[in-house]
């Protein structure tokens, strides 16, 4: 079995004023999801390790992710949030980027009210201090921000970039276009790389099947190939759509008409790599 590097997957103890996102539909995010659920979840699943993403935009969170991945080996590195817009950033940055588990920050930019929030000077500004402290961003963005995206990622052509959810893309209506033109011209930067990840939910989650997924997965290789995209799980989020082992067999099925190499790029490799993870897969 390949050694699996699971590229995305959040925890928390849920609080409805903290996690206002989860909303009447996501009812069975309304718990707590914890390392020992999530590493039994791995195991089934035969997943070594992984990254944990923040899910709210908290210093507080993010501390608590430093801690916990300093306490259980299933956390390989985190993917944390910062005022990075704020003249607070770099002090911020320089206390967190000493912790040897930070790989990583991300905003939740879907979310903005301003599609171009992105674009912002100051916004930059954080941006431009990631490269020098080793540190990845990841993108969290819907599908009809990719023509932003690429203007954004033009300004910082040496940063590590990590797009989160192969952006979102229409999968529930079986929409290819534009996702999949722009989707491409986006790769076509090659300090962007791409988390196979989140697909189950924009999906019918109730009734998708892995034949649903699969013209999405090609355009996936096809733009960025084998040594830029990375599985990730997007757990419990996923388990809106699919249990974690399930979501982890249709990756490997999937992936079994690539090469062995290929295999483990997808499956491992690339997540060790990019987020530069003291684990070996």
């Amino acid at each position: 079995m390949t050694y699996c590097i699971d590229a995305h997957f959040h925890l928390w103890h849920y609080s409805a004023a903290q996690y206002g996102w989860i909303d009447d539909s996501m009812q069975a995010l309304r718990g707590d999801f914890l390392p020992a659920q999530l590493q039994a979840e791995m195991k089934a699943a035969e997943v070594q390790a992984g990254i944990a993403v923040q899910a709210r935009q908290d210093l507080e969170e993010t501390r608590w992710l430093l801690h916990l991945a300093g306490e259980n080996s299933s956390i390989a590195g985190v993917v944390g949030w910062a005022e990075l817009a704020s003249a607070a950033f770099p002090a911020q940055l320089e206390t967190l980027a000493g912790d040897r588990w930070l790989k990583g920050l991300r905003h939740i930019l879907q979310d903005e009210p301003d599609d171009g929030c992105m674009l912002r000077d100051d916004f930059n500004r954080g941006i431009s201090l990631l490269h020098s402290a080793s540190l990845v961003y990841d993108i969290l963005i819907f599908e009809r921000h990719l023509p932003i995206a690429v203007q954004f990622i033009d300004r910082h052509p040496e940063q590590a970039f990590v797009l989160d959810h192969l952006a979102k893309p229409k999968i529930r209506g079986g929409e290819i276009s534009p996702w999949r033109e722009n989707l491409r011209e986006l790769a076509r930067r090659p300090n962007v790389f791409c988390k196979i990840s989140g697909m189950v939910t924009e999906a019918h989650w109730q009734h998708w099947n892995a034949d649903d997924l699969r013209p999405f997965l090609e355009v996936a290789l096809e733009c960025f190939g084998a040594k830029r995209l990375m599985a990730g799980s997007d757990w419990p989020v996923c388990t809106l759509a699919s249990s974690y082992s399930r979501w982890w067999q249709v990756l490997r099925e999937w992936a079994a008409a690539l090469s062995p190499d290929e295999q483990r790029s997808i499956l491992g490799g690339n997540v060790a790599e990019v987020y530069r993870l003291e684990t070996e897969p």
